[in-house]
């Protein structure tokens, strides 16, 4: 069974399919938050400090951590303040930390300040990609993201895209890297602008799954961009891509509608052992009256329990995803 393990100084997660679905938080990222953005160049880690916090309350198993605040001289702007938003984060939580960042440096950088084992996010099928980041994927010993894109960009055929993920893994296996240490993102196309993007990713899902056996993530939101009432269609998507094999998302955890369809998709496929976290969240929720949910349960989980373990980037895929 594919097992991927991430850690913190303190805390060990296991991806994997016999596992509850891993969410990575998805909140400290300043891609797409201008607000953000500014206090971060700006020295102000308040709503870091904020997110990191409350999605761990929320339930998150994993956070990801972003800096890129600008485009312009990433390579120089971006490694250090990366390196402290992480250390700012390592000292407030005791989840294990995705970092994620499109500039080389920065991954190296951060990787040489994290605890535990982080999850590095991410690699594409891009050859300049692949010969920079998998060395420093292979020294530290941590897994990776693999983002089924290459140099002629994102394919609406999902064949392609399997065969760009297949390619990530062969080339992880030249640098001693194994299959388990790999998590494919499948690139979830916007259902609004692709009206079969659910049906391709729940193919792509269990290929990846059956033939390269590899754990998945993706950037849950990316499937509902461009419609009203977001959050009714994440919520309808998790247990669907949970069934076809996805084991993680990039997510809010903060949302409850969305928190309930994964400790529910959880309960159902038989990872939360005798539906122990669902009753822990949920023992005292009463619904509104005329059938109306309250907005929230009422108890949140301690940080890590979200997904009862008993142990890129969403700003930008959506940007992406709607130029595409």
């Amino acid at each position: 069974m594919t097992r991927t393990i991430v850690a913190s100084a303190t805390r060990e997660i296991i991806i994997g399919f016999d596992q509850p679905f891993c969410v990575i938080g998805e909140r400290i990222n300043p891609t797409g938050r201008k607000k953000l953005a500014a206090e971060m160049i700006a020295g102000n880690f308040d709503t870091v400090i904020r997110d990191a916090l409350e999605q761990a309350a929320c339930g998150a198993t994993m956070l990801d951590v972003n800096a890129g605040v600008t485009s312009v001289n990433p390579n120089e702007t971006e490694p250090g303040l990366l390196v402290q938003t992480l250390e700012i984060v390592q000292g407030l939580v005791d989840l294990p930390l995705s970092i994620d960042s499109s500039v080389t440096a920065a991954i190296e950088a951060a990787l040489r300040v994290a605890k535990g084992r982080p999850l590095v996010n991410s690699v594409t099928g891009e050859e300049e990609k692949l010969e920079a980041i998998l060395p420093l994927v292979k020294k530290y010993n941590v897994p990776v993201v693999a983002i089924s894109n290459d140099e002629t960009g994102i394919s609406m055929d999902p064949d392609v895209r399997f065969a760009v993920a297949k390619k990530i893994v062969e080339r992880c296996a030249d640098f001693g890297i194994p299959a388990h240490d790999v998590v494919v993102d499948p690139l979830v196309m916007p259902i609004g602008a692709l009206g079969d993007a659910g049906r391709q990713v729940f193919a792509l899902l269990r290929r990846l799954r059956e033939e390269l056996k590899v754990n998945t993530t993706c950037g849950l939101s990316n499937i509902s961009f461009g419609l009203p009432h977001r959050h009714g269609i994440n919520a309808a998507f998790i247990p669907m891509v949970i069934g076809a094999g996805m084991t993680s998302a990039i997510m809010n955890p903060v949302r409850p509608q969305e928190m309930e369809a994964v400790r529910g998709a959880n309960v159902l496929n038989g990872t939360d052992e005798n539906c122990t976290n669902w009753i822990r969240t949920y023992k005292d929720y009463k619904p509104a009256e005329g059938g109306q949910a309250i907005a929230a349960p009422t108890q949140v989980n301690a940080p890590g329990e979200g997904n009862g373990n008993g142990n890129r980037r969403r700003g930008g895929r959506e940007a992406r995803m709607a130029r595409g």
